[in-house]
């Protein structure tokens, strides 16, 4: 009979639950936990693939929007939740490669609180303005800008958002007011308003006001137009050449979550997001590229994409806060 030795014996019997839990989980309902509000591009991705694996675990998946505070609530939140798979941080750059950039302190450790899951998705961003401002154009809205400084606002939900302008204002040598808000809803129903001027937001909450007429369209930050929307340049052809910023999608699982609980979440999320349900409820409509990776892909990625940040802000000018 072969004997193993003490440590083998005791490793595999600790192993053992949580080998079995995997293989039969989800037990029970996962929750979603979104750190923006209802109706933004996160809260509308999570709710896409939240029901495609609903529907192939055939347990519900709630959906938690925890807005504010640059997600730094709904980050706490999740990594202060027991590490067993049922709760995961659906979210982006925003908590996990720029905070740490614009922040001197976070609540949350982006690396050290979270178990990496899978990537998401991958999309650009549009710049716009109320039909009523006189810039139709981003070479217009630069001569503006420059004409009287600091005149003119912009406003953001999202790290993502702010960056964007900050970029803008450091490429095109401009000096707009930033006006911080809990989402990008929120800064585009004042933008509807007339209470801010301008904003660089997500293709899913931006583009829909666009086409109804409700929004002036000025550029697309990406490198290339938007299949949505081509006769729409990127920012860089209009005015402020070389111009560029993103954003991604990613999911979490609190630090110390069991690897087999992680990767059977990766297969799910992963699954989901290339599901045609879900390129028809939330890609295709918004514009996002599926973008997917295993957890130690992700964990790589989120390591370069955060020095990518860090050096943005630093170029940007940006003090932290």
């Amino acid at each position: 009979m072969k004997r193993f030795p003490l440590a083998v014996l005791t490793t595999a019997l600790a192993l053992a639950p949580l080998l079995g839990h995997a293989q039969t989980f989800p037990e029970k309902p996962i929750t979603f936990v979104v750190p923006f509000a209802a109706g933004t591009a996160t809260d509308q991705l999570a709710r896409a693939i939240g029901n495609q694996v609903a529907a192939e675990t055939k347990q519900a998946v709630i959906i938690d929007n925890k807005a504010g505070a640059s997600g730094f609530i709904a980050s706490q939140n999740v990594a202060k939740a027991p590490a067993d798979g049922y709760t995961v941080l659906i979210t982006t750059n925003t908590t996990h490669a720029a905070n740490e950039h614009l922040y001197k302190k976070l609540p949350y450790d982006p690396v050290k609180d979270f178990a990496p899951v899978a990537a998401l998705g991958k999309g650009g961003q549009i710049m716009v303005v109320n039909p009523s401002f006189p810039a139709k154009s981003v070479a217009e809205f630069v001569a503006l800008a420059k004409k009287e400084p600091g005149k003119y606002s912009f406003g953001s939900g999202s790290s993502s958002s702010r960056m964007a302008g900050e970029l803008l204002q450091q490429m095109a040598d401009i000096r707009l007011l930033h006006v911080p808000y809990k989402s990008n809803t929120l800064a585009v129903t004042d933008l509807l308003g007339g209470q801010i001027h301008m904003m660089i937001t997500d293709t899913a909450t931006g583009l829909p006001q666009v086409k109804a007429g409700k929004l002036r369209a000025l550029g697309f930050s990406s490198s290339a137009r938007s299949p949505l929307a081509p006769d729409v340049p990127t920012i860089s052809e209009a005015g402020v050449k070389g111009y560029e910023m993103g954003y991604w999608f990613a999911a979490y699982a609190p630090a110390k979550t069991p690897p087999a609980v992680v990767k059977r979440l990766n297969e799910l999320l992963v699954k989901a997001a290339k599901s045609e349900a879900a390129k028809t409820a939330f890609y295709e409509p918004t514009g996002t590229e599926v973008y997917t990776t295993s957890p130690e892909e992700l964990a790589k990625f989120q390591a370069a994409e955060s020095q990518k940040w860090g050096r943005i802000v630093k170029a940007a000018g940006i003090e932290a806060e």
